[in-house]
């Protein structure tokens, strides 16, 4: 679960910057650049970042509301193994995914990470989990984000072979699994992705 005084920090830079967008009032574009100067300030400390990582941290699309980013993860199970990538950027292990693509549906931006990033055709075959970041373990983030999690069909019989984001991509068994990369997927996520790729009712998981 995220720090009570991060999440009042995020939500106090939303609402300024979506005040920004709306107010007509100069002098109220003043308060509202104040406090969004504010929040900015807390978050870097909070996140122990420079200030400038924190500048243009929210969205101003949706007309103008502060709304959250698009994490898209995809479970690729194949004999009983699930298919995972180690990033480059960290070196740790994840199911292939990434931040969702303006024009390209949910299930077109999951296909084509794991084609970029694994090497393998696969289709969205329905959504598992809809996540909050900030109401799971993962670590501190000074961004907010929902987490879209699909189980996928894999159509590429093929090995899996990394993409210019990955340095190796592989199956893994679920208690044979790597070191993952937790700012992308935790343990449970996986454990989810085996239990809802099983046979029976394609529910959803969310917050």
């Amino acid at each position: 679960m995220e720090d009570t005084w991060l999440a009042r920090a995020k939500r106090l830079l939303a609402l300024a910057e979506t005040g920004q967008h709306f107010t007509h009032d100069p002098f109220d574009r003043e308060r509202y650049d104040e406090i969004a100067q504010i929040a900015r300030a807390m978050l870097a400390d909070l996140g122990q970042v420079p200030l400038s990582r924190i500048e243009g941290l929210i969205s101003d699309h949706a007309g103008g509301y502060a709304t959250p980013s698009i994490d898209i993860r995809g479970a690729v199970i194949r004999d009983g193994r699930i298919l995972l990538v180690r990033e480059r950027s960290d070196g740790l292990w994840a199911m292939p995914g990434g931040f969702a693509d303006i024009g390209s549906s949910p299930a077109e931006n999951i296909e084509r990470e794991v084609w970029e990033e694994a090497g393998l055709r696969v289709r969205a075959r329905y959504l598992y989990a809809l996540r909050h970041k900030a109401r799971h373990p993962y670590p501190a983030d000074v961004r907010d984000f929902y987490k879209l999690f699909f189980i996928c069909d894999d159509i590429d019989s093929g090995a899996p072979k990394p993409g210019a984001e990955t340095h190796e991509a592989a199956f893994f068994a679920s208690d044979a699994l790597p070191e993952l990369s937790l700012t992308r997927n935790l343990r449970q996520d996986v454990e989810a992705a085996f239990h809802k790729a099983a046979p029976g009712p394609a529910t959803v998981l969310f917050d």
